[in-house]
């Protein structure tokens, strides 16, 4: 067995988007090779309403997948599917946006505002197939327990449970892990496959190294698992992420991901026409 070590600590920049959300930008467009296949992680954790609830009006996706998770608060969200409703804590949207989607997130003020999103690329083939939307509730969700720790299972699989949601175009897997101080968790990680894990809560440490603070990426190396440990006096709080990398060329326009400049282009024309959403 070969745990992987880390082999990138990623703490991210201070970032305002939307219509004035305020969040951190944990990876981003400078980091797609080595994240591939994931292509953006902007976390929030925040007490203060005025830092969220502008929120996100509605915008255009095209070529990926969107996965907003929340560990405590309350969004609204509706789409151009006609999809709308909540996401609260524990639950999880997981949004296929392919040939294109309008959608709006309206964060609520709440005691405490702490999730996360991620886009997930989608391969070259699939970019222009029909938009999807996954409402995964807290109740939907698995759970995987052991010795000291929990493991939600949103995406993929863990110990033979499958997750709530199975991509259908990048199997990727997504856990939500909590770890008490002093408590071991092994997780099967595919050789080949990017492996990353973002600290929400606590400490951690990897492979029997240093604890880590929250609020980071953990970027990891090649290998057959990922063991971590929680640290500290206090729960630890992490959610791992995996999946195959699709090595293919990006084309990135603000909420478009496409392959080319051309597709790019004709993306944002079709948006200035009124033909971006496709009948398919």
């Amino acid at each position: 067995m070969k745990y992987r070590d880390v082999r990138r600590v990623v703490t991210g920049r201070p970032a305002v988007d939307g219509a004035g959300v305020r969040l951190v930008r944990v990876i981003g467009a400078r980091d797609v090779e080595e994240f591939d296949p994931f292509l953006m992680l902007d976390a929030f954790d925040s007490t203060d309403p005025d830092d969220y609830v502008k929120g996100f009006p509605w915008h255009p996706h095209r070529g990926i997948e969107t996965v907003t998770f929340l560990a405590s608060g309350l969004i609204e969200h509706g789409d151009s599917l006609g999809n709308k409703g909540s996401i609260v804590a524990g639950g999880c949207q997981w949004m296929t946006a392919g040939s294109g989607i309008i959608h709006q997130e309206m964060p609520k003020a709440a005691p405490r505002m702490l999730g996360l999103q991620l886009w997930l690329n989608m391969p070259a083939a699939d970019k222009m197939k029909a938009p999807a939307y996954h409402d995964l509730v807290a109740e939907r969700v698995p759970a995987v327990r052991g010795t000291g720790w929990t493991v939600r299972v949103i995406g993929g699989e863990f110990a033979g449970t499958r997750g709530a949601m199975r991509g259908g175009f990048v199997d990727a897997t997504m856990l939500d892990i909590a770890l008490e101080p002093g408590a071991v968790l092994e997780i099967p990680a595919r050789p080949g496959d990017t492996c990353f894990a973002y600290l929400m809560e606590g400490q951690v440490s990897v492979d029997q190294g240093e604890p880590l603070e929250s609020r980071r990426a953990l970027l990891f190396e090649d290998g057959d698992a990922v063991r971590l440990m929680g640290h500290g006096t206090a729960l630890a709080r992490c959610v791992l992420f995996s999946g195959t990398p699709l090595r293919e060329p990006i084309a990135w326009g603000g909420p478009i991901v496409m392959n080319t400049r051309e597709e790019l282009e004709r993306a944002f024309a079709e948006i200035d026409e009124g033909t971006f959403i496709k009948r398919i």
